[in-house]
């Protein structure tokens, strides 16, 4: 299992850099063309105006933030994401506020009312990102995880698909790595934690809900600072 572990640790690590120009391809086949769909279903949980999310990606909840009215602002240590990322959004006419960092040194203040990470790594477990996560939201904002899905249905390529899940721990004991994984270092960061699951084009999405607890009255976010990508 440490191997499996560590051979898939390595293969998302290229898949993400020097393979990113693959991503959207691969991702719409080991998800049924469903991979858009499930990350749009973050937006049901987020409150607004100011949202940052974690590993942008490619750049499609960006849009969708940003179409929705939020203040979306995206993060991504992956230059190939970036550029791919500020593309889409400039294609489609929206501001490519982007930066390129670590969420284990997030270079923000306090200017948050959500955070969003849909199928993080395990960068998202690390103490420090825990830490930066709560620093920059504001009292009483959410960190919103899209930690796994299951695919249902009894089709052939359905059934391929959970074989393939399942071999990268997104099978249904998603359900228990969420809770014993997420929810324990969320909680010992100090969230307010709660697991969903929601059901979506015939998968179960499996969601992790971090509220920031309120010391008081609700803060109400200022306009953030506005980042743009650089063209690369």
């Amino acid at each position: 299992m440490a191997l499996l572990e560590r051979l898939l640790r390595a293969f998302f690590h290229h898949f993400y850099h020097r393979l990113a120009w693959s991503y959207d391809l691969v991702a719409a086949v080991v998800s049924l063309g469903r991979w858009n769909d499930w990350g749009r279903e973050t937006l049901r949980f987020i409150d607004g105006p100011t949202v940052l999310e974690l590993g942008h990606g490619p750049g499609h909840l960006q849009l969708a933030l940003l179409q929705g009215g939020f203040q979306a602002l995206g993060l991504d240590e992956s230059p190939q994401m970036l550029r791919q990322a500020s593309r889409r959004l400039r294609r489609r006419a929206m501001p490519a506020s982007l930066a390129r960092s670590r969420a284990e040194c997030l270079p923000f203040g306090q200017v948050f009312n959500s955070i969003v990470a849909a199928f993080p790594t395990e960068y998202i477990l690390a103490p420090a990102t825990l830490a930066e996560a709560w620093r920059v939201l504001f009292p009483g904002g959410r960190l919103v995880v899209l930690a796994g899905a299951w695919i249902g249905g009894g089709t052939l390529p359905e059934r391929a698909a959970r074989l393939l899940f399942r071999i990268t721990g997104q099978g249904r004991e998603i359900t228990r790595l969420v809770t014993e994984r997420f929810k324990v270092p969320f909680e010992r960061a100090g969230f307010e934690v709660e697991v969903r699951i929601e059901e979506c084009s015939h998968s179960a999405l499996f969601f992790l809900l971090a509220c920031k607890p309120s010391d008081s009255t609700r803060h109400h976010c200022s306009k953030i600072k506005t980042w743009r990508s650089r063209s690369l």
